[in-house]
């Protein structure tokens, strides 16, 4: 018998929950292979079994909150990995003229069979499941095979082609002090740290945030020209981040208090530039971190973007991409925002936020008036450390390195 324990995750993580259970009891796993999903308060985190064998008991349910060493399963010595079922071996040793004959119904199969099977969904999925009285394998998963919460709504809102299953019963409705109707949802282990952190940012810093505007013709008109041999050179597609990016690293070094933290009574100055990316998954936001962004050009950063992007929304990112970084870049401009105050990923003391480019009428001297796509950006700022003309001269050397693409090159 062997058990499987949750493992060390990181040296501030001591605890996660079960997101999803990928074996079951009874199930045959191999040296190595996933049993289980674990949620941390950052990632996700895949645990394998060290023993090859059969899932005897399963210690902890979808939900529950385990901490690192808690045993959480234990495999037995023996069983056998699955075989090749009779009627398939019988089909390859069956001539050709006699496939064509009529076959016996197949047999029932196993009870085990349906749990090697069942479909990869997350915890809020299944209890919506269970209350629609939805079968998880009936329901169209996504590109990555999983099935979503809103899956799931999409399935229970078509028509029915055969009788529904009939649903649990019914538990009353809650609802709110004056009487109406409401639905309580449970907030993941990764929205909870979230919420936390930000509330802790709030009554700890002395946050300010200040905005500029920044005319993007010349980065357009570059990116324009340039984007499909910079395709063909690199293979990544030239988005804005590396621009922003580039931008944002050449400011840090003229105002270095942007790019530090407070550790007691002491600034901490960080001599290097790892700046996060905010992505926006399924399960919350996180900031996975693009490490010495002043050594890489344009192509690196954008690729390393995309690769981050891509491990995000996959929920394969490890700890170590989310942690380090000494600034933020955020883009509410992806989801049509057009003005907001993004707050501190603490301990960094700036953030930059990016939003929508939008055509404007701009006065380019006192006869001229022209549509400019233009782009409001903020800079959150640690008042604590950061003084308002560093924040605004910040603010104002990105918005002149990105209206002029090619200083921007020069000082990349």
């Amino acid at each position: 018998m062997a058990e499987i324990k949750v493992p060390e995750l990181a040296e501030s993580i001591t605890e996660g929950t079960i997101a999803q259970w990928l074996k079951q009891p009874g199930d045959y796993v191999e040296k190595g292979e996933y049993i289980v999903e674990l949620e941390t308060d950052k990632v996700n985190v895949e645990v394998i079994s060290e023993e090859a064998g059969t899932i005897q008991e399963l210690k902890a349910e979808e939900g529950d909150t385990v901490e690192v060493g808690q045993v959480i399963a234990v495999v037995g010595e023996g069983g056998e990995a699955p075989a090749p079922s009779e009627e398939k071996a019988e089909e390859k040793a069956e001539a050709p003229e006699q496939k064509d004959q009529k076959q016996e119904p197949a047999k029932e199969a196993p009870a085990a069979t349906e749990k090697k099977n069942r479909p990869i969904a997350s915890p809020a999925a299944r209890k919506l499941a269970r209350e629609k009285g939805i079968d998880l394998s009936d329901v169209p998963t996504d590109p990555l095979g999983r099935v979503r919460k809103q899956d799931i709504e999409a399935y229970g809102n078509k028509p029915a082609s055969a009788p529904a299953k009939p649903a649990p019963e019914a538990k009353k409705a809650p609802k709110s002090d004056n009487g109406k109707p409401v639905e309580r949802e449970k907030m993941s282990r990764r929205r909870q740290t979230i919420a936390k952190r930000l509330v802790e940012v709030q009554q700890t810093a002395a946050m300010l945030t200040t905005f500029n505007e920044i005319d993007m013709t010349a980065v357009m008109e570059l990116r324009k020209r340039k984007k499909d041999k910079f395709f063909e050179d690199h293979d990544v597609r030239l988005g804005f981040m590396s621009f922003f990016t580039k931008a944002v690293v050449a400011a840090l070094k003229k105002y270095p208090y942007v790019n530090a933290e407070i550790d007691g009574d002491e600034i901490v100055l960080k001599k290097f530039y790892d700046v996060g990316v905010a992505v926006s998954t399924e399960d919350g936001l996180v900031v996975p971190v693009v490490r010495d962004c002043e050594r890489k050009n344009f192509a690196e950063i954008e690729g390393e973007i995309m690769e981050l992007a891509t491990k995000a929304r996959k929920n394969k990112l490890a700890l170590a991409d989310l942690q380090g970084g000494s600034f933020t870049i955020t883009n509410g401009g992806v989801f049509g925002s057009l003005l907001s105050t993004p707050i501190l990923n603490g301990p960094q003391v700036g953030i930059l936020g990016m939003h929508k480019i939008q055509l404007r009428p701009m006065a380019i001297d006192k006869d001229t008036v022209e549509n400019r796509p233009m782009m409001y950006v903020a800079l959150s700022y640690d008042h604590r450390i950061i003084d308002g003309k560093e924040a605004v001269g910040f603010l104002a050397m990105v918005k002149e390195l990105l209206e002029n693409p090619e200083d921007l090159l020069l000082e990349g």
